[in-house]
């Protein structure tokens, strides 16, 4: 059932996953979002229990903040999170809460970086992807790719 709540997707990035890794938590307001939206604010506690809060904002200046915990953190390899609880552990309502998974795994002298956002229910995933899951993490992953790769956004 799992596989039906689930919306991912994967790149394989030429760079060792310690430099994938290390781009994705120091460098985050870079890539997070898709340009020309941006990522103002990253308050993030890399620990079991620590908050994972984000600020999206759009070129017209409007800003949607998010916050969130992390559920499991394994240095340079996973990072699990989710929007449904903030730090201390309090439940968060949302019309589209699921658990974020990103794994960070050699593959062929380089890393196989997959995103995955775990839904509690079809209808939810079915919306996410509807908004555009694909189009929308997929440009992410390609500006993490970028950055961690030695390029410029």
């Amino acid at each position: 059932m799992s596989d039906a709540l689930d919306l991912s997707i994967s790149r394989l990035i030429k760079a060792s996953p310690e430099t994938v890794w290390k781009t994705y938590v120091e460098r985050t307001g870079e890539w997070f979002c898709p340009r020309p939206w941006s990522t103002p604010v990253v308050d993030w506690d890399l620990r079991v229990g620590g908050r994972a809060n984000i600020e999206l904002a759009t070129p017209e200046g409007d800003s949607y903040p998010h916050a969130g915990v992390f559920l499991e953190v394994v240095p340079g390899r996973k990072l699990v999170s989710t929007g449904a609880l903030t730090e201390g552990w309090f439940p968060q309502v949302s019309d589209l809460n699921f658990v974020r998974i990103d794994t960070f795994e050699p593959e062929a002298g380089g890393t196989r970086y997959t995103s995955t956002a775990r839904h509690w229910d079809l209808k939810t995933a079915e919306r996410h992807r509807a908004m555009g899951f694909e189009k929308g993490w997929g440009a992410v992953a390609d500006q993490l790719a970028v950055l961690a790769e030695g390029g410029a956004l």
